[in-house]
């Protein structure tokens, strides 16, 4: 076996776009003789997975509203709600230390520390009696890999189904959809369970797997400057990262007017409208081709496309359609 030291990274920020930007920083930088275990907490967050659609996934309208953050991961799998009662994992190494059977060993034993009967199921989830308390996720890269997951400790299960509802939209998409599955909190077991104490027992757990770690650091958002890493923070925090990245997909929007019946058909690659369809029985078909060349190649953002509907130049006839259109879509997007 492989020589190895062993490390632990915690971070005191509870931004997510900063977390995974540094999960990535450190996932980069590895040192091939380094397994590596981060820990590390969001505030209310959506995390989507890689090849996941974030108009399928979430309910965008409550996200927005409630000041939910949204972002994507590295890692494909399905997504999750984390808040200050979830605790995040990643271990991190060179593809010749890498060992998810030794990794989840940590974990389980960390957890089951408590007393629990806690078992790995074959959705890469881990179980007590049934019910899910944490999901885990994978990213191999050419010479290093990480394995991160959750810990369900003390969350706000009602937040699952309030944010992971999709919409009532008519999508087709070609991304991931989430598999629902039974969840629960450890502290719904052992109620004096704490997310501190938890991080302890897996500090705990780790070394007694990995060996005594001598190097343990914190890094926060509000003190900790990086070039690389401000570059990454740049790019989870960006609208093409969350939302561009998604996979290609459909959707319609359709309405009876008393200026006649509407639908709209949208076709998105890479969260920008590729291609515009539209019918209608108006009478007023001047509009059509200016709805068409003014949402083509727009991002499906409304603020975007409101832009750009604004921009045009139209007619006392077409003014009321382009003004139902707006309502329209902000209603439904």
């Amino acid at each position: 076996m492989k020589r190895q030291n062993s490390s632990i990274v915690l971070s005191e920020s509870n931004d997510p776009w900063f977390n995974l930007a540094l999960e990535e920083y450190l996932f980069s930088n590895i040192h091939e003789d380094t397994i590596l275990m981060y820990l590390w907490q969001n505030n209310d967050t959506i995390v989507i997975g890689s090849n996941q659609n974030p108009w399928k996934e979430c309910d965008l309208d409550k996200v927005e509203t409630d000041g939910v953050k949204l972002v994507r991961r590295l890692s494909g799998g399905g997504a999750v709600f984390h808040d200050k009662g979830n605790l995040n994992f990643t271990f991190i190494a060179n593809n010749a230390l890498y060992d998810q059977k030794r990794q989840m060993k940590v974990i389980l034993e960390a957890v089951n520390s408590f007393g629990f009967s806690a078992a790995f199921s074959g959705r890469n989830d881990l179980l007590i009696d049934g019910k899910k308390f944490s999901g885990n996720a994978y990213f191999y890269g050419e010479n290093s890999s990480f394995h991160h997951g959750t810990l369900l400790v003390s969350a706000d299960l009602t937040h699952l189904s309030k944010y992971l509802t999709p919409s009532n939209h008519k999508i087709i998409s070609k991304g991931i959809k989430s598999v629902s599955s039974r969840v629960m909190n450890l502290a719904s077991i052992e109620k004096n369970i704490t997310i501190e104490e938890m991080q302890q027992r897996l500090i705990m757990s780790f070394q007694k797997e990995y060996g005594e770690c001598l190097d343990i650091k914190s890094y926060s958002s509000e003190n900790f400057s990086n070039p690389k890493l401000a570059n990454l923070y740049e790019k989870y925090s960006s609208w093409q990262w969350t939302f561009g990245e998604s996979p290609s997909f459909e959707v319609h929007f359709e309405k009876g007017y008393p200026w006649g019946e509407f639908w709209l058909g949208l076709n998105l690659v890479d969260g920008h409208i590729d291609e515009v369809k539209v019918i209608t029985d108006t009478l007023v078909l001047s509009f059509v081709q200016k709805l068409k060349n003014a949402l083509k190649g727009i991002s499906y953002d409304y603020p975007a496309i409101e832009s750009s509907l604004l921009s045009i130049a139209v007619t006392k006839e077409e003014e009321p359609l382009f003004t139902d259109i707006l309502i329209l879509l902000k209603k439904q997007m």
